[in-house]
């Protein structure tokens, strides 16, 4: 067997239509949303809707968590597109909507793919067409082996689409239960695979998937979020903690064989 992970694809169709070739499945681990892209001011819905100067403002005070600040310039921008007569929430689906029929539609068969802290839960189902599995505190088997995924983020300052409480996750990784492959959009909590070394800060990592790890003992816990980690991958025990990379800068998925 051959398995192809993806992580973070961010927008990048052109290398996700390729990501599958050769595997006998691609597993993605969520983000497929690109709202502002940190190296590049110019590409995303924020930038489209208000400029890379905008966009270039914004990351600024974001890598500096002067979070109040980057609040307030939203606020204001929001505020003039508000004054315009265009509904905030539908110029966002829409462009979330654009963003969703081209990576969707770039998918192989099969795919198995859970969300990321950034995506619309509620808008996959009208996208994920035959071959694609949505899979969210769920588990299925691919080649003889077991593979759970527990979808979206814990709680943060950034305040994205799709974070969720710990007391939420951790139910969902407790309904995965013992499984061969652990797969998960955030970290479990363990400071190398947490901390961001671009955006110099930790990002938030699992204590319910680091629990989990220590006491089912996976193969493997396979996930992404963190784009430039201090450590791609750690042992905990038995298992072998992987950081499957930030796919929308490298446009390579992280390759499994067995």
């Amino acid at each position: 067997m051959r398995v192809h992970v993806v992580s973070d694809v961010h927008g990048n169709s052109r290398d996700l239509a390729a990501a599958g070739t050769g595997a006998d499945a691609l597993l993605c681990l969520g983000d497929l949303v690109l709202f502002l892209d940190y190296a590049d001011h110019s590409r995303g819905i924020f930038p489209d809707l208000f400029g890379a100067e905008n966009a270039g403002a914004m990351v600024e005070l974001r890598t500096a968590r002067r979070f109040e600040e980057a609040r307030a310039l939203g606020r204001r921008l929001w505020g003039e597109l508000d004054a315009t007569g265009a509904s905030r929430e539908s110029v966002i689906e829409g462009a979330v909507r654009k963003q969703y029929a081209e990576l969707f539609a770039a998918f192989p068969s099969p795919t198995y793919a859970t969300y990321g802290n950034v995506d619309i839960p509620r808008l996959w189902p009208e996208y994920a067409g035959d071959g694609v599995t949505v899979l969210d505190g769920q588990r299925v088997e691919i080649g003889g082996r077991v593979f759970g995924f527990v979808g979206g983020g814990l709680s943060t300052p950034m305040r994205t689409p799709y974070e969720i409480s710990d007391e939420e996750f951790a139910a969902k990784v407790e309904a995965v239960g013992e499984v061969d492959v652990l797969c998960s959009h955030i970290p479990p909590e363990v400071p190398e695979l947490c901390y961001d070394t671009v955006a110099r800060r930790f990002e938030r990592g699992s204590t319910a998937l680091l629990h989990a790890i220590r006491t089912t003992r996976p193969r493997y816990a396979l996930f992404g979020h963190v784009h430039q980690p201090l450590a791609h991958r750690v042992r905990v025990g038995a298992t072998e903690c992987i950081n499957v990379g930030h796919f929308n800068a490298t446009g390579t998925p992280y390759v499994m064989e067995w």
